[in-house]
């Protein structure tokens, strides 16, 4: 956990320290009614996250009070989501549907007590008793009947001796309550519903504020945290609890601020209404914001914890660019996957003075990604390249081939364009070139100098591939119905070109296609002789250049979004931006995302400039900027800051010198953002100086292996994915202070 707690684990200590609780028992229940969305990772989050901080436990209930709505599949769904997530509810899953019995015993002891009436007016009527804001309710003339007539209908509606809607239960509370919850609310309605568990036991079914409430009582929950939007339910929670007199310790409801992205909706009616008009293929369809739907586009749900971390836990409702979410993946990808070599739209080129083939040596990971892997790439006299890598009258700023200018073949040689055939239409079809023998790279002395490098594949060694590009589902930033679709959220490539080892070494399932984006090899449709990729995201944040301004119109909107120079999918760079990004690239070797998004924003590109001027470290500097400076110069001009590009080249040699860790030096960012001291002071004000000491990490790695007997087993058991869990464990226990670099070793060690 990090120093500064949210409100919700504050109230959590504070209820631990007075003894209010002995174990701290959260609890995630959701309605088994459609697949969970990324709202639901936040909340999954926010229960297990808690109950794990505090030693505690975190129950999965499946909400199953609504019959006409429920189905097994959508249980499954939640289960497998919060699996991925990577969070463990333990031996048994609840259900509601459990207590039904016993929630049925709570309401006939609110009968007895005088508590709860059966009512028989119907709806057009209940609406019109239950008053206004600034008007009382009435009470039904039913709420007369005596103990012995409630009880006596309320078990024949119990024995399926109504129909429905013919008679409800309800709390008598106070029909001018300010907060009209509490105006005689609903505690059961009759629905002659074959339910999914219970079958037809049951003919009557208890409403959400009564069952809720008494479910976490009978499962010892401490602390219901629920969204913002149950905040007025609260009272109803604490008036059936109260009512009743339960024994302590008794449950507590605390609301958060649900999630709301842009270009998003996560309403479940909106969602089950795109899947049964046809509008996705499915809940898991990649353009879905369901759990299911990240999945199958491939993001990680390392990226889903980190986002759903770096938003927080707020008390008031706000909404989150979706920007975000998508650049924790990026974040995530960059330092992960492969990259290799795709054609998406062929241009056959013809080498004319190669003969031959041979095959090029090529690292699969840029040089600041710390893995190792490369492959042969064949090369032969016929390739094809990108068709827009190509341009016979380029305009200004275009570095790629031209009949004039040269290019380099990717990680292979210089060639230049000597001719250019065309169609009857006046298309062109191939290119002829010349390639220079001694430009190839890493060896090259041909002394010319070309601006960029494009991706190629061996026309005889490629392998076809279906390519799917995921763009966004709506157009509209505040989506509300079918018509803010947007028409082009999906394309699909039926002959992509991709190099042999993507499908023959398959050292991953997700790559960065370079200069196009990061894709996934599709889980239910891929095979080795149809490959099928998905485009998790691109390599940078287009969006907004691609859209209006909001005041515009849509037609105006759609008549800027035709109008402007597109690369593929992304908005072409500007002369000076293009001579940024190839030196980024170039020149300071910085990866194509990094340089992309620096170079394409001139505040950043210029505070990026000064930093630089202050320290030699280009991609430490760079990956500062670009992950926490961008956010912060997001609304604000540099001299607005409370920091100075100074100051984060002082931070970022602190990493470089491995006094503190690249985790730390977020922390200690996050302090220079609110107070603007030095790194330095505010490292030796808190003591944040990384441990590298083994004598001092070494006793931590033995307690957390005492821990989890469990894992360790199938660790040894030859589960080696859980050497991150320790690691990650004892990087925890020391507040992220230990030298990532040392605990990997000694845990390695210590578990042999």
């Amino acid at each position: 956990m990090s120093e500064s707690k949210d409100f919700l684990r504050s109230i959590v200590e504070e209820d631990l320290k007075s003894g209010k609780y002995k174990e701290v028992i959260t609890r995630f229940p959701p309605e088994p009614n459609g697949f969970p969305h990324i709202g639901h990772a936040k909340s999954i989050c926010i229960n297990f996250g808690i109950a794990s901080d505090y030693n505690g436990h975190c129950n999965l209930r499946m909400d199953d009070t609504n019959p006409t709505k429920e189905e097994t599949k959508y249980v499954e769904a939640l289960k497998d989501a919060v699996q991925w997530l990577g969070f463990d509810w333990g031996k048994n899953v609840y259900y509601t549907s459990d207590y039904f019995q016993k929630i049925y015993n709570y309401a006939v002891e609110l009968i007895k007590m005088g508590k709860a009436y059966v009512d028989s007016v119907d709806e057009e009527q209940m609406r019109e008793y239950r008053g206004t804001v600034t008007e009382a309710g009435k009470r039904s003339e039913y709420a007369n009947r005596t103990v012995e007539e409630n009880l006596e209908l309320f078990e024949k509606m119990k024995n399926g001796e109504f129909k429905d809607g013919e008679h409800v239960l309800r709390a008598k509370i106070d029909m001018g309550a300010a907060n009209m919850k509490l105006r005689d609310p609903l505690l059961y309605r009759i629905r002659h519903v074959n339910h999914h568990r219970t079958g037809d036991e049951w003919s009557i079914y208890p409403m959400y504020d009564f069952a809720h409430c008494l479910s976490d009582y009978i499962e010892g929950v401490t602390h219901s945290i629920c969204t913002l939007e149950f905040e007025n339910n609260r009272d109803i929670y604490n008036w059936v609890l109260d009512t009743l007199g339960l024994e302590l310790p008794r449950p507590y409801q605390h609301e958060f601020a649900r999630l709301g992205i842009n270009y998003t909706v996560m309403s479940k009616r909106k969602l089950l209404e795109l899947v049964e008009e046809g509008k996705v293929s499915g809940w898991d369809d990649p353009r879905m914001p369901t759990i299911a739907g990240y999945k199958r586009r491939g993001y990680t749900k390392e990226s889903i914890l980190n986002f759903c971390d770096q938003i927080g836990i707020a008390k008031a409702n706000s909404m989150v660019d979706v920007a975000q979410l998508e650049f924790c993946i990026r974040d995530d990808l960059n330092t992960k996957v492969p990259r290799v070599l795709t054609v998406l739209d062929p241009l056959k080129v013809t080498i004319v003075n190669y003969e031959g083939s041979e095959v090029i040596d090529a690292p699969y990971y840029p040089h600041d990604v710390p893995k190792e892997g490369s492959r042969d790439i064949p090369f032969s006299n016929e390739i094809y390249i990108e068709r827009d890598d190509f341009n016979e009258n380029p305009p200004k700023g275009y570095f790629r081939l031209t009949p004039e200018q040269p290019v380099r073949l990717r990680h292979g040689f210089i060639i230049s364009c000597k001719e250019v055939i065309k169609d009857e239409t006046g298309k062109v079809v191939e290119l002829k070139v010349e390639y220079h023998a001694d430009s190839k790279s890493g060896s090259d002395t041909s002394g010319i100098k070309v601006k960029s490098a494009i991706q190629w594949v061996s026309a005889k060694e490629a392998i076809k591939a279906e390519v799917r590009v995921y763009d966004r589902l709506y157009a509209n930033e505040a989506p509300e119905s079918l018509e803010d679709l947007n028409s082009s959220s999906l394309t699909v490539i039926k002959d992509a070109l991709i190099e042999p080892a993507i499908v023959t070494e398959k050292i991953d399932e997700r790559f960065q296609f370079e200069r196009q984006g990061y894709f996934y090899a599709d889980p239910i449709d891929y095979t080795d002789e149809k490959p099928v990729f998905n485009k998790i995201v691109g390599l940078k944040d287009s969006w907004g250049k691609k859209t209006a301004p909001k005041q515009e119109s849509k037609t105006e909107s759609k008549k800027q979004a035709k109008n402007e120079q597109v690369v593929g999918t992304e908005v072409a760079m500007s002369d000076e931006q293009q001579a940024l990004f190839d030196k980024y690239t170039s020149e300071l070797k910085l990866n194509a995302e990094v340089s992309n998004i620096i170079a394409r924003d001139e505040k950043l590109s210029s505070f990026y400039a000064d930093a630089l001027a202050e320290l030699n470290s280009p991609v430490g500097i760079a990956n500062i900027v670009v992950t926490e400076v961008a956010r912060e110069l997001k609304e604000k001009e540099a001299n607005e800051l409370n920091f100075t590009a100074k100051q984060v080249s002082q931070l970022v040699k602190m990493v470089d010198d491995k006094t503190i860790s690249s985790k730390i030096a977020k922390q200690v960012f996050e302090e220079m953002v609110k107070s603007g001291d030095n790194p330095d002071k505010i490292v030796e004000a808190k003591g944040l100086v990384q441990i590298s000491d083994p004598s001092v990490i070494s006793p931590i790695i033995a307690e957390v292996i005492e821990k989890n007997p469990d894992n360790v087993e199938k660790f040894k058991a030859g589960n080696n994915k859980l050497l991150g869990f320790f690691v990650g464990q004892v990087l925890k226990a020391t507040g992220g202070k230990a030298n990532p670099q040392v605990v990997n070793k000694l845990v390695a060690q210590a578990l042999k």
